[in-house]
């Protein structure tokens, strides 16, 4: 008889699937973006005269050379595609001007619900201004750096591991004492496989691989310490993943692979460092009273100074929860 059953948590296992960009048209794309801004810039009063050469008129509003060259900038597109993307962007603006126009006739502008939204996306706007300000542009970070990083963490790129696992998907209702208790048993996936089929269970079968480097550290000792072949489970909503692990190999990264995405993780951190300490100054300054006890955190003071240590994988620090599924 095999050990009891596994349960974990889907947390870090679910966090670390890859999404593909899906994509919807790009004039849809950029009016999509800009949907937002069309409601929360809709006119109130007196209309503010733009600057700037027009490139077009949308029922007497005139969309200038500066807004087109405002969302090119924002675009952040290649030079070989500009041409395409300043047709593109002029065709989003003039729907974003049409929308505009709109929600001004539809007075959507003095909604409560948009008179919030606008006065936080402007505290936002004006913070991060100011932060851009105060830390400026850490410098990248240089090829010893990298290196230093890399060696300093070898199983997630020199002595990485790839887990190769096995599954079962059955709806969470269908998850009973008997379905666990075979779970418990079973010797393989296959014999659960059989056991749904007698019992008239339906379910998919699925395989998935998952790096060590994309799970916390903790989970990953967890899961590099199951034989092979063992099974366990991982509830969802509204369903159930019954998973054995069907093969550990080696899946090493070299330093040049690996090289681009260690600086770019290091760069983020010290600009997340930067914010992190501006902020914690800034806190150290003020005079904070929280007028509802309630909502005061004891570590409320420190809170973004501990927010501030990465995981070692520079994974999210949430996907941790999900070792504590693991029996």
């Amino acid at each position: 008889m095999q050990p009891e059953g596994i349960i974990l948590n889907p947390t870090a296992l679910a966090r670390s699937l890859k999404f593909g960009n899906v994509g919807s048209g790009q004039r849809l794309w950029c009016a999509g973006l800009m949907l937002t801004a069309a409601l929360g810039l809709a006119a109130c009063g007196a209309k503010e005269k733009k600057s700037g050469q027009a490139l077009a008129s949308v029922n007497g509003e005139e969309i200038t050379v500066l807004q087109l060259n405002e969302e090119m900038q924002r675009s952040g597109v290649q030079a070989a595609q500009q041409e395409t993307a300043r047709k593109q962007l002029l065709e989003a603006l003039i729907d974003r001007q049409l929308l505009q126009n709109e929600a001004a006739k539809d007075k959507v502008d003095r909604d409560p619900k948009v008179v919030q939204a606008i006065e936080r996306a402007k505290a936002l706007i004006v913070a991060q201004a100011y932060m851009q300000k105060r830390i400026g542009t850490p410098a990248r970070p240089g090829k010893e750096e990298v290196e230093a990083y890399y060696k300093q963490h070898p199983e997630f790129f020199a002595q990485r591991k790839t887990i190769d696992m096995k599954e079962l998907v059955v709806a969470s209702a269908d998850l009973g004492d008997d379905l666990k208790g075979t779970m418990d048993s079973a010797k393989s996936l296959d014999e659960v496989a059989g056991w749904l089929d007698a019992h008239k269970v339906k379910y998919s079968r699925t395989n998935l691989s998952r790096a060590t480097s994309d799970l916390p550290s903790e989970l990953t000792g967890k899961l590099l310490s199951l034989p092979k072949g063992q099974l366990f489970i991982i509830k969802e909503a509204g369903r159930a993943l019954l998973i054995a692990i069907s093969d550990v190999h080696e899946s090493p990264v070299t330093l040049e692979v690996a090289a681009p995405q260690i600086e770019q993780f290091l760069f983020n951190k010290k600009n997340k460092d930067a914010a992190d300490a501006e902020l914690a100054r800034l806190r150290a300054a003020a005079k904070i009273d929280y007028l509802d006890k309630s909502l005061a955190a004891p570590a409320a003071a420190s809170a973004s100074a501990s927010a501030s240590a990465p995981s070692a994988s520079g994974a999210a620090d949430a996907n941790a929860r999900g070792v504590a599924g693991l029996k």
